[in-house]
């Protein structure tokens, strides 16, 4: 049977795509009408697109959902197919990363010019239509180009699960040279949060988890000491790598009580905890008194600035960053349900596992 008769419109182009339903948190494999580009956008043919713990989070009820049905799938890297009226400076064949998200235009900020900081944010995968398929529609504002020597699978990754520990390490934590940093879980996030330090440079840097894998893997790719979380001789172990003076940026890339409870406990005196993995769970931090007394702060992290996928371009192309561990594994589309067990279960302790369509 063709596409054509499968999607029950004579003639009309289809592609296939994953299907998130809202109404009973389910996904389908469909084929779908192949969307057009409209005013200011572009048409993209997807290379890769990654599979995010946000997106098991929208499946799970985790998050809620903001559409009823939508295809998801939000680091993409693919080349344009098609332009959309009014765009200018781009050309079929090219090599792009679109940003996952679009401002609303409509609100304080976003009336201010400061679409960076969007009170009501747009989301791919969430609000519209991602890269789960042959094809997405972006806008044209806000495509990165990626530069030749980049591979593609690579250039998926930078749309999120490096660019969001990029703004993370750059913009929220403000690392900078000499700042003892620990980072909290070293899966997709943890392992590009502790690479990015690394460039900023943090030292010593800690990593903490309790996969003896993933702490092997983060010795590989640049810390200096390599923790379990749950060693009863934590504090000891972190006083002597540091030479007493504890962690001056903490990272909690899990997203747990537990993390950020121990966290802070290790933080020095005007310490920062940074939070980057996202749960439901109640934050608890220690007391008030330990707090002030200490000056230690507590920042949450969310996302990245266009302008960052383009930084990272260039470190990529220029080899100041290594991410060819970060491609754990690649699945058809037609497999995507297999990624997404991959993922739960994390089997083989993976840091991203992409969708190739």
């Amino acid at each position: 049977m063709t596409r054509e008769e499968e999607s029950g419109v004579a003639g009309e182009r289809t592609m296939l795509a994953e299907r998130f339903h809202a109404a009973d948190h389910s996904i389908t494999l469909e084929h779908i009408p192949v969307p057009q580009p409209g005013p200011g956008e572009v048409l993209l043919k997807v290379a890769y697109c990654g599979i995010c713990h946000s997106d098991l989070s929208l499946i799970s009820g985790a998050f809620p959902p903001r559409a009823d049905v939508v295809t998801q799938g939000h680091e993409v890297a693919g080349w344009i197919e098609q332009i959309g009226p009014g765009v200018h400076g781009w050309e079929i064949g090219t090599a792009v990363i679109p940003s996952a998200g679009r401002p609303c235009m409509e609100c304080r900020n976003c009336r201010r010019g400061n679409f960076s900081d969007c009170m009501n944010l747009r989301l791919m995968a969430f609000d519209f239509d991602g890269g789960w398929a042959e094809y997405v529609v972006a806008s044209a504002t806000g495509l990165t180009r990626v530069p030749e020597g980049v591979p593609m699978d690579q250039a998926a990754l930078l749309a999120d699960a490096v660019s969001t520990p990029f703004a993370a390490v750059v913009r929220t934590a403000q690392v900078h040279l000499g700042n003892a940093v620990g980072v909290w879980g070293l899966g997709g996030v943890g392992t590009h949060i502790l690479q990015l330090a690394r460039l900023a440079g943090g030292v010593p840097l800690i990593a903490f988890d309790v996969d003896d894998a993933a702490l092997e893997r983060a010795k590989r790719l640049g810390a200096d000491h390599a923790f379990r979380s749950d060693d009863p001789d934590l504090f000891s172990r972190v006083v002597e790598a540091t030479g007493g003076r504890m962690i001056d940026v903490a990272f909690d890339a899990v997203g747990i009580p537990a993390v950020s409870e121990q966290a802070v406990r290790l933080l020095d005196v005007n310490g920062k905890l940074v939070t980057v993995g996202m749960s439901d769970k109640d934050l608890k931090i220690g007391t008030f008194a330990d707090l002030a007394l200490q000056r230690k702060q507590i920042l949450g992290h969310l996302g990245y600035k266009v302008q960052d996928i383009a930084m990272l371009t260039e470190l990529v192309a220029h080899g100041r960053l290594d991410l060819s561990e970060s491609v754990s594994a690649v699945v058809p589309l037609a497999e995507i349900e297999r990624g997404i067990r991959m993922l739960e279960q994390r089997e083989g302790n993976p840091v991203r596992i992409l969708v190739q369509p």
